[in-house]
């Protein structure tokens, strides 16, 4: 049997693979068994911030494993502990608590504010359009988007939808029953949307009239990678909950959800827990992977690299002015929202061996390792630009 009927025979059919095997990722570069090197645009999904085979990471991982694999959370754990230390430092915020994933995160952010305002009269919580927040029922109560909800209503109750940028629709539904509204400063799944500047003031004064929650979905968004540290630093605003994870773990499974000091008292021992957030391996990746972003230059070289990349996209746009529509996002977190189905170039850029990951169908996403440089993106923007130059993919 090939790998691809032993998949087939023993998986639920709920993913949709590349045809290629994989055999080991170097850096920026992932190789498969026949010793083809590819060029990877989109790291796991914002997953592999430093790459393949860091060493730092690897040493770290290695270190953690000759400790021990698992205590559980009944035990005090340095790694976890150091880890905590610097994400709150460098966050500002007050407490964090580490969990699997990013939806098992959310799912935890939403458990606080739902503790947070049950003597306040606070129950609504609202997501908005075109949102991706996990595949849990609680994250998929405040996500946006038809494709990920179709077939498991119904949702939690006092969950709402609301229109991403909408100012006026958001005015006409906050009140003092509003809880939470939960939000990605850029919309990663959904195609790489900022949210506007008047959005974010008008959330901030309904915020201060109101005094609901703010939640951040920072899982694709944080950790450096538009070049800040999460992606609401380009804003002028402080949420009260901050949702991180994919990079957050250095490639092993880690989230996590911080909050503000109003919040710092309201879990108490045993009203929320989990077997494996925390795990020490996770966390010994996850604090060697923060020390090469914020103390080697990674960070910065996403806003650098991320710059030079999006300045060469958009010299694309104005070049193919048929092709692409429009160029969005901050650092090394793009979206080329292409004219048409974006299917057929996500094809032949994999011929070219440039790995890019189409979403919502038009947008191809660019979410390549932090530590990207300009002659590689030079290659990724090379082949695209061979792409449409051909003329075999148009409208």
């Amino acid at each position: 049997m090939t790998i691809q009927e032993r998949e087939s025979a023993f998986f639920f059919n709920t993913y949709k693979r590349l045809a290629l095997e994989i055999d080991r990722g170097d850096g920026v570069y992932l190789i498969t068994k026949n010793g083809e090197r590819y060029l990877d645009m989109f790291a796991g999904i914002a997953v592999n911030a430093l790459g393949y085979n860091h060493p730092e990471v690897n040493a770290a991982i290695t270190r953690q494993v000759s400790r021990y694999l698992h205590l559980s959370n009944m035990f005090y754990q340095d790694t976890q502990i150091e880890l905590a230390e610097r994400l709150v430092r460098e966050s500002g915020y007050s407490k964090v608590f580490f969990t699997n994933s990013g939806t098992e995160a959310m799912e935890g952010s939403l458990k606080l504010a739902r503790r947070w305002g049950r003597t306040k009269g606070k129950t609504a919580i609202f997501g908005l359009t075109n949102s991706f927040h996990g595949r849990t029922f609680g994250s998929m109560s405040v996500t946006g988007r038809d494709k990920y909800r179709e077939g498991y209503e119904p949702f939690l109750p006092n969950t709402c939808i609301l229109s991403f940028n909408d100012v006026e629709e958001l005015r006409r539904n906050v009140n003092d029953t509003t809880l939470a509204l939960v939000l990605e400063f850029i919309q990663g799944e959904g195609g790489i949307h900022p949210v506007s500047e008047e959005y974010v003031s008008a959330l901030e004064e309904l915020r201060e009239k109101f005094g609901f929650l703010i939640i951040a979905d920072e899982i694709q968004s944080g950790i450096g990678r538009t070049g800040k540290f999460f992606s609401f630093d380009h804003f002028n605003i402080r949420p009260d909950i901050v949702v991180v994870a994919k990079a957050i773990g250095g490639g092993l499974p880690l989230g996590a959800f911080l909050g503000s000091e109003a919040l710092s008292n309201v879990f108490t021992p045993g009203v929320h827990g989990t077997t494996f957030g925390g795990n020490p391996v996770a966390c010994a990746a996850g604090l060697a992977t923060l020390r090469e972003i914020l103390d080697n230059g990674v960070q910065e070289n996403a806003r650098m690299v991320g710059d030079y990349l999006k300045g060469r996209l958009e010299a694309l746009q104005t070049r193919f002015p048929d092709h692409i529509a429009e160029v969005r996002g901050k650092g090394l977190m793009l979206g080329v929202d292409l004219k048409f189905d974006g299917t057929a170039v996500v094809d032949k850029l994999l011929s070219a061996h440039v790995l890019v990951n189409l979403t919502s169908g038009t947008v191809l996403r660019w979410l390549p390792p932090l530590i990207l440089r300009k002659e590689e993106a030079d290659i990724a923007i090379s082949a695209l630009t061979d792409i449409l130059a051909a003329g075999e993919v148009h409208a």
